[in-house]
């Protein structure tokens, strides 16, 4: 099996200090989602999430009002975060490439390489298989 590409520390926090707008695709209102307490650690680590999930469209998680897709977002996001399986990033491939955003991250778990190297070929920088929340501490951000 080829080794998933990962990028430098240096890059992690490259990204991680210049991100200040996130769309988290697959945010769950159920406590014990890691959906749900990631986007509340990022929330109290100052960025501003948004919580994408067409079912919970209209609802609040952490305050915050659930969007359907990324059409209705309003302004910029800097960032998209998958919390969605890889079958879901792959039927959501054009979306997901074409956003407007400069970084692709998708969570542990979540590997897509056709995904991955089409958001790099579109000049996103892309993290796969690991979590904000896990790689702001160890990195001492």
């Amino acid at each position: 099996m080829t080794a998933l590409p990962v990028p430098s520390d240096e890059t992690l926090t490259q990204i991680l200090r210049s991100v200040k707008r996130i769309a988290l695709f697959g945010a769950s209102d159920k406590e014990d989602r890691p959906s749900f307490r990631v986007m509340k650690y990022l929330l109290d680590k100052g960025y501003d999430v948004i919580p994408v999930n067409p079912r919970l469209a209209g609802q609040r998680i952490h305050g915050r009002t659930v969007v359907s897709g990324m059409a209705d977002i309003q302004g910029s996001v800097d960032m998209i975060d998958l919390f969605m399986n890889s079958a879901a990033v792959e039927s959501m491939a054009d979306e997901l490439v074409n956003a407007p955003v400069k970084v692709l991250w998708m969570q542990i778990g979540v590997i897509n390489l056709p995904v991955h190297d089409a958001a790099i070929k579109a000049g996103k920088q892309v993290v796969m298989n690991l979590c904000p929340k896990q790689e702001i501490p160890r990195l001492g951000l």
